[in-house]
């Protein structure tokens, strides 16, 4: 974890600064400037179209009954990347449109879903679910078997009768 710290938050932001002095060298600071701004926007419109597109997708599946597994796979990784699209920078663009064009994001799809999936059977990632019940207690753990339509939740906040 330390070594992922490490790569995150002193080399990346070295290397960024070393590659926008390159460019701005071959090309001057203003234009060096407004390709940043460039990618961002070009990387802001994908982020946005690909989103949605994943949205819609996610939405069938649901309506046909099935779980959208790759669509989720799919939402995460334009999330990341266009949180690296807002990262100034060339190497973190290079990696967030690589995240964001659908040829790309298929190829990294196999290896993040290969890496999650060890990671869930190792025991290696917890995962959580937590009920929001407006700060009332629910008196004990929730039995989500003994869920009925017609047994709504007793908390005003949840659209249940008090």
């Amino acid at each position: 974890m330390f070594l992922l710290l490490l790569v995150l938050f002193v080399v990346t932001p070295i290397v960024e600064l070393y590659l926008i002095v390159q460019v701005a060298g071959e090309v001057g600071v203003l234009n060096t400037i407004a390709l940043l701004f460039l990618v961002s926007g070009v990387g802001a419109w994908l982020v946005r179209r690909e989103g949605l597109g994943i949205l819609r997708k996610a939405q069938e599946e649901m309506a046909q009954g099935r779980i959208p597994g790759r669509q989720l796979v799919d939402g995460l990784m334009v999330l990341f990347g266009g949180a690296l699209m807002l990262t100034p920078g060339f190497a973190t663009d290079a990696l967030g449109l690589s995240l964001l064009f659908p040829p790309t994001r298929v190829l990294l799809r196999g290896v993040a879903s290969r890496w999650f999936g060890r990671r869930v059977a190792s025991g290696g990632t917890n995962m959580a679910w937590r009920v929001d019940l407006g700060g009332q207690d629910p008196g004990g753990p929730i039995d989500v078997e003994s869920w009925r339509d017609d047994d709504p939740p007793q908390h005003p906040e949840l659209g249940g009768s008090a």
